[in-house]
Order: C-alpha cells, then sequence, then structure tokens
C-alpha cells in the first residue's frame, strides 16, 4: 500500500464531503500530475514561469514524422529534468507518432523511494 501523501489536487476541485480543497491523497499519484502538467503546458503559458512545459499539443499539428518525434524526446527530456529533477530522474523517454496521434512513454525513477515507474500519454487531433 502507498504511503498516505497530503498535497492539493490538481485541475483544483472541491471534496464535497469536507466542503474544502481536494487533496491528492498518494505521492505517485501526485508526481504523475505535475508529469503531466509539465508534458502539457507549453512554454510561455504560465505567468512567471515562462520556460514552464514541453507543450506536446503543439506537436500534434506539425508534420508527425521520425524527426518530429525525436524532437518531442528531447524536449521531454529536457522539461522534466529541469522542473522535476528534485522528484524525478528521467531514465528513458520515447515517442512515436501515428497519423494523428503522438504517443509519448516516459520512465523515470521516484528520487524520494527509488522506485521506477511509467508513464505513458497520447495527444490527438
Amino acid at each position: 500500500m502507498a504511503e498516505v501523501f497530503h498535497a492539493l489536487r490538481f485541475p483544483f476541485t472541491i471534496d464535497a464531503s469536507a466542503g474544502r480543497l481536494a487533496r491528492e491523497r498518494y505521492y505517485d499519484d501526485y508526481l504523475r500530475g505535475l508529469i503531466t502538467q509539465v508534458l502539457l503546458t507549453a512554454p510561455g503559458e504560465r505567468v512567471n514561469r515562462p520556460t514552464l512545459g514541453a507543450g506536446l499539443r503543439r506537436y500534434v499539428f506539425a508534420a508527425l514524422n521520425d524527426g518530429s518525434a525525436s524532437l518531442v524526446q528531447t524536449i521531454v527530456y529536457q522539461a522534466l529534468n529541469d522542473w522535476l529533477g528534485v522528484y524525478i530522474r528521467v531514465d528513458s523517454v520515447s515517442a512515436e507518432t501515428d497519423e494523428s496521434t503522438l504517443s509519448v512513454d516516459v520512465v523515470f525513477t521516484v528520487l524520494q523511494t527509488g522506485q521506477r515507474r511509467e508513464l505513458n500519454m497520447e495527444v490527438a487531433l
């Protein structure tokens, strides 16, 4: 069983039973949320953090080929190391394209526990 962890859930939601902001209870879920935010946030989207994000959504509209997949791997690796390097160590990033879908697979190690995890994300038109 995972250790109980308390942080605000993103996106922000209200816990109807408690009448307050919902909280994330497990550290792995919290990390997955952070990784998802970094992957889907476009650089320049966040005020006061203009370099935050990998901007995966914009690559769906680019020419999807092996070259763009290689570019996405590099951008994802760098963005995760820059913004989440104190929480995770990125072991590998792979990206594949298929007509209107971009699939990204991130294998990472949680620094607090030393456990290896994987996150798969598909971004489509």
